[in-house]
């Protein structure tokens, strides 16, 4: 599996990044050459130009990177049943026609804020303000599951779904 949000974290260790985020938004997103993650987010979701200068500088390379693992997978001798890639944004970032399947984990809002906040993710509402409904993310998906209990139930919604695709 590959989790964009972690391509995002090792794109931001990268001097590419770390200048360009900084001649942006200033020193202060990138004290002694590390991106501080926090103060990027309340700069970035300051305005929409910054929301979208960021996400217009990051995604493609987030883009690439995908490109560059489904490669790798698809050329393994034993290539898996499903590539699997985590996408928060999917289809707010148009990145939804590359795949061959959706699947739009949803919750409740209060739910989900409540789990943000305890992640300690910054700028709540302005990030929440970006994304798409969950009704609207449902619509679009292949296949819809909803996360309303354990990590453990989720991971058996995932694997029916996941088992579906295999048959």
């Amino acid at each position: 599996m590959l989790s964009t949000d972690r391509v995002v974290h090792e794109l931001y260790e990268s001097d590419e990044v770390i200048e360009a985020v900084s001649g942006r938004f200033g020193e202060v997103v990138a004290p002694a050459g590390v991106v501080d993650r926090a103060e990027l987010a309340r700069r970035a979701f300051a305005t929409p130009e910054d929301r979208e200068w960021l996400e217009g500088f990051l995604w493609p390379r987030v883009g690439s990177r995908m490109a560059e693992w489904r490669s790798t997978v698809s050329a393994a001798a034993d290539p898996p049943v499903a590539a699997v890639v985590e996408v928060p944004l999917l289809f707010e970032s148009d990145m939804d026609g590359v795949f061959d399947a959706t699947i739009a984990v949803i919750a409740d809002e209060d739910v989900r804020a409540e789990r943000a906040g305890a992640r300690g993710h910054e700028a709540l509402a302005e990030r929440s303000s970006r994304q798409l409904s969950q009704e609207e993310k449902a619509h679009r998906a292949t296949y819809v599951v909803v996360n309303d209990g354990t990590v453990q139930e989720l991971e058996g919604k995932l694997s029916s779904v996941l088992e579906m695709l295999h048959t």
